[in-house]
């Protein structure tokens, strides 16, 4: 079966060394540091992930990892990564510019933007500009929602902020990742109230999902969540060896996998 991991990144030393992160480290009892590239990769092929999208990162101190890094990790193997851009929000000009050049030269598939890095709510102007080009250009913007594993504020993921924008920019695809805990019945909510609002599940394991989550997946929400890991804070694998915990049906499990994010990617 097809896998696509729908939230990851491969991390770079000035990633992992963001203090922000400690409180992960210590979770999972590991330091992340001197990942290279090739064991990403089998740890996406051992597990059967067929395509991981991989996030640029930036923040107000500048690229976490930038997206000429993603780029370089694209072209070493092109079958297996695609990219995700990320830009610097404090200049709303060169941020077009960038999020065009990542999707028209490096052929990157959407934008993600994580608003507790920047402590701004996805309702800030200085966002907006971002939506209306994601439009254009027909691709989706990938925000976090939920409680902030990084000892950082969780404001900004609150799910009602991700109503506003659906209401402002009708077309825009939103995919909502971190299952918006504890507000997932509000997430799931403004999933079912907008087509083109979507769930992706990455930063927890199946043991981990809400029940409600697991409900709507089987029912009503079975186009509208996408599997992802966060990886490298989880690996695919720790992911779907629980994925029988969820008793999805084949349909479900196959539109939870990769369908879903086939049609929400255009991959």
């Amino acid at each position: 079966m097809n896998i696509i991991d729908a939230w990851a990144q491969h991390p770079t030393d000035t990633f992992i060394a963001q203090p922000y992160f400690d409180s992960l480290k210590k979770w999972t009892g590991q330091d992340f540091k001197n990942v290279p590239l090739e064991l990403t990769a089998e740890i996406m092929q051992s597990a059967g992930v067929c395509k991981a999208l991989l996030a640029a990162w930036y923040g107000p101190n500048g690229p976490l990892i930038s997206n000429e890094e993603v780029k370089s990790f694209i072209d070493q193997y092109p079958d297996l990564f695609l990219g995700m851009a990320s830009v610097d929000l404090r200049d709303p000009v060169q941020a077009v510019r960038t999020l065009r050049h990542c999707v028209n030269e490096y052929k990157f598939i959407a934008l993600r933007i994580v608003q507790w890095v920047w402590e701004l709510p996805a309702t800030h102007p200085l966002y907006y500009p971002l939506y209306a080009t994601c439009v254009e250009l027909d691709i989706p913007v990938c925000l976090q929602v939920g409680l902030t594993g990084p000892l950082k504020s969780s404001e900004s993921g609150r799910p009602i902020h991700i109503e506003r924008i659906a209401l402002d920019f009708p077309d825009l695809k939103i995919v909502c990742g971190h299952i918006g805990y504890p507000w997932h019945n509000e997430m799931i909510a403004f999933a079912t109230k907008f087509p083109n609002v979507y769930i992706d599940t990455s930063a927890y394991k199946p043991k981990r999902f809400p029940p409600e989550l697991i409900h709507y997946m089987k029912n009503h929400g079975k186009h509208k969540v996408l599997f992802g890991t966060n990886f490298p804070m989880i690996t695919p694998q720790a992911c779907l060896d629980q994925l029988p915990l969820l008793e999805l049906n084949e349909e479900c499990t196959e539109l939870f996998l990769h369908k879903n994010a086939e049609a929400v990617f255009g991959i």
